[in-house]
């Protein structure tokens, strides 16, 4: 009996270990966000495309922008981090949000010109510190936080609270569907986007498991083509990189029907190069679905959408 007893110990001590090093060998294998070193000042002078609304929407708007930050007493967190339109002070109008969930590593404060570019739309952008953000639990924290702004921030009162939006990268992209799908004030976003969200399985090895199938908001989600997002090895049986076309499918093909959703690759782009590949037309999903703007509708909705004639763009589906 003791003898068994001993042989069923190593045998959970063999597992573990194995489970263990698969754990960080994954870990390892995720970037840490370092292309984000690319989004420095002006870094939208660089992005390039034919496609005229692309283009658009991947620089900066007519609004100049503030910024306010705030304390948090959530160690993850850190700090609250805020850009704004500075019209948004004189101004009696509510202004949509979008709430930020990072990718691995990579704190709002280590690319702030991202969400100074994406605020000149006219949006609130809010970012925080944390660079662990699959399950989710600090972006509802924040959203929490937002909704309940101290009486003597210039942004209290100034939130539309019914036209409010989250975006995520990476293990970011994970956050936000765990945010949207998993806590009960995901239920106040409106749309939601993701740029190569770590796929099903990787999410669920990593902790950060989410069911798609309960989005219930328009939802449009990107990757690259790049090997670091596709390795081409199958995903469920190898790491097949962060977001591979077949977990992108899956999530697309998972959402109900009746859900607007939108599933693109940016042709040739890695996985680190995301955030910049994807700006214009996240932007423009934004504006569309927090906005109201037609113009920025038209990237999207009909056979002449400009995305699926835009040969940055490859492997588009989309239901409207």
């Amino acid at each position: 009996m003791r003898k068994a007893m001993k042989l069923v110990l190593i045998l959970l001590v063999l597992v573990l270990a194995v489970v263990l090093a698969a754990f960080w060998y994954i870990r390892s294998m995720l970037p840490s966000g370092d292309g984000n070193n690319d989004i420095t000042e002006g870094y939208y002078q660089r992005f390039r495309s034919d496609a005229p609304l692309e283009m658009k929407y991947a620089q900066p708007g007519s609004y100049e922008t503030g910024y306010s930050e705030f304390a948090s007493d959530h160690e993850s967190i850190g700090k609250v981090r805020i850009w704004y339109p500075q019209e948004l002070a004189v101004s009696e109008k509510s202004w949509p949000m979008i709430l930020v969930v990072n990718a691995s590593g990579t704190p709002a404060s280590s690319y702030e010109p991202f969400f100074s570019r994406l605020a000149s739309w006219g949006f609130v952008v809010v970012g925080n510190e944390d660079g662990q953000t699959g399950n989710g639990k600090t972006a509802s924290i924040m959203l929490d936080w937002m909704l309940n702004l101290p009486d003597d921030s210039v942004l209290a009162g100034k939130i539309d609270e019914d036209s409010m939006g989250i975006i995520g990268y990476s293990q970011g992209g994970a956050g936000a569907i765990c945010a949207v799908t998993n806590y009960e004030n995901g239920s106040r976003y409106k749309t939601m986007f993701t740029g190569s969200a770590a796929y099903p399985t990787l999410a669920r090895n990593m902790g950060w498991e989410y069911d798609a199938s309960k989005i219930a908001i328009p939802y449009f989600m990107v990757a690259g083509t790049g090997k670091s997002d596709d390795s081409g090895s199958d995903p469920e049986t190898s790491y097949g990189g962060v977001s591979p076309l077949s977990g992108l499918t899956a999530n697309y093909t998972s959402i109900p029907d009746g859900v607007q959703k939108i599933r693109a690759r940016a042709v040739g782009a890695e996985h680190e190069q995301m955030l910049m590949r994807s700006d214009g037309y996240m932007t423009a999903w934004m504006l569309y679905q927090l906005k109201g703007d037609a113009e920025a509708a038209s990237v999207f909705i009909g056979e002449e959408a400009e995305i699926l004639h835009n040969r940055n763009w490859q492997d588009v589906e989309k239901n409207q």
